[in-house]
């Protein structure tokens, strides 16, 4: 084996399909809400890990959880040696084939300033002057960063919704989704309360209840013959019918309109039988249709 070869194979191996993703900038930029928007859709995230510590820990990922296939980091100058190191470590890392992208956030002085002062924290670099100072100083720490960045976002006219839905739509465009809005589904019970992050709710209450079947009162909505009871009926089916008709009108509206998460909830007494179904029901439909969903069945498992 030459050493060409055993350098590629290398190279392969290392990187494997991997997306790192290193989110940094200026402090104040909206560093933290990018990372809960990549969150949402279903990368790993690590807040502040020490730069250092970066190498070895995507060859323990590699090694122990390479189900993992996307990973999120923001880094900065919280880190004591984190200017120092990282040009040496990420180009060493682009070298061995790792899709490593380079988020930079940036917004105005003043824009930074206001944001300091509502929060009320403390700039990283202003503990001894003045706020515009630390602003002034670490911008000018952080002009190689950007100019290596592979993506540079002003977040100065952006409020947190918009600047997580700019960053979701950029990524799950990236990845060549089709279908760009992410649906997640939660069945649950009004005797436990409302799903506080639900957009729309359905309240399934209407539909046959097999708590009072006894050969049924102890399953549950993924029980076969549980799903048959509540759909058999003429209402249950022709609910269905009517909710993905209205479905299928409603999500492209959505898409259209810029929205990338959208949270929809089905409610029952106990969450335990009829809303379990119905979730199930819709989440396979949007399965079909190739949106990117999840499911949750909050209080299946209550009493």
């Amino acid at each position: 084996m030459t050493k060409c070869t055993m350098l590629l194979q290398k190279k392969m191996t290392s990187s494997d399909n991997l997306k790192v993703v290193i989110i940094t900038g200026l402090s104040g930029s909206g560093k933290s809400t990018v990372l809960r928007a990549l969150e949402d859709i279903g990368y790993f995230c690590i807040d502040n890990l020490p730069v250092v510590l970066l190498p070895r820990f995507l060859k323990i990922r590699q090694a122990e959880v390479s189900e993992v296939t996307k990973i999120a980091l923001v880094m900065d100058l919280r880190q004591p040696h984190f200017l120092e190191k990282y040009p040496r470590i990420f180009g060493r890392l682009k070298e061995q084939g790792y899709d490593l992208e380079i988020l930079f956030l940036e917004a105005t002085d003043e824009v930074l300033i206001n944001r300091f002062s509502e929060t009320r924290r403390v700039h990283p670099l202003s503990r001894e002057g003045s706020l515009l100072e630390g602003i002034l100083i670490e911008r000018g720490k952080l002009t190689s960063l950007k100019e290596m960045a592979t993506k540079v976002i002003d977040t100065t006219s952006l409020n947190v919704h918009q600047l997580k839905d700019l960053i979701q739509r950029h990524f799950l465009s990236l990845e060549g989704r089709e279908k760009l809005l992410f649906v997640h589904v939660t069945s649950f019970g009004y005797r436990f309360g409302l799903p506080t992050d639900a957009d729309l709710i359905f309240d399934v209450r209407f539909l046959p209840n097999p708590f009072y079947i006894n050969e049924f009162k102890d399953l549950n909505g993924h029980h076969e013959e549980v799903r048959r009871f509540v759909l058999s009926e003429g209402k249950g089916k022709t609910f269905m019918e009517k909710l993905l008709e209205l479905m299928t009108f409603l999500l492209p509206l959505y898409e259209k309109e810029g929205k990338v998460r959208l949270n929809i909830a089905f409610g029952c007494t106990a969450g335990k039988h009829r809303s379990v179904v119905v979730a199930n029901e819709f989440h396979t439909y949007l399965s079909k249709k190739n949106y990117q969903v999840t499911i949750n069945h909050r209080d299946i498992n209550k009493s």
